[in-house]
């Protein structure tokens, strides 16, 4: 099952300073990884299978689909952590946000405070 840490960053706003903020990341363990990476095969098997039907595309859709399959399965299958959202204060407007981080985000990464629409930066304490 997948477990949430948390982990001390900043949020800079380039002249306005820094505030703190936490960083929440999903940490899966040995049986989450191989569930999720069972998962994108089937789903790629699945659309390769799906797929035979299409009279033209199916020449590139299914070995597409067939390839595709084990390269998903084993990027998921290394992702051992993913993060998830950074919550705390902007420095720039003072108002307290949430920023949605994409699974393959790393830190430091430059985005726009949702409120205001400075932009700030996640970065290591």
């Amino acid at each position: 099952m997948a477990t949430t840490i948390e982990k001390n960053i900043q949020f800079r706003a380039g002249d306005e300073g820094k505030t703190e903020a936490i960083l929440y990341s999903l940490e899966f363990d040995q049986s989450e990884l191989t569930k999720r990476a069972l998962t994108r095969l089937g789903l790629c098997w699945l659309a390769s299978i799906a797929s035979i039907p299409i009279i033209f595309a199916h020449w590139v859709l299914v070995p597409g689909f067939f390839i595709a399959g084990p390269i998903m399965a084993m990027a998921a299958y290394k992702m051992k952590t993913m993060p998830d959202h950074a919550e705390g204060q902007c420095p720039a407007c003072g108002e307290s946000i949430s920023i949605k981080l994409e699974a393959k985000d790393a830190i430091p990464k430059w985005t726009y405070c949702p409120s205001c629409n400075n932009s700030i930066q996640l970065s290591d304490s």
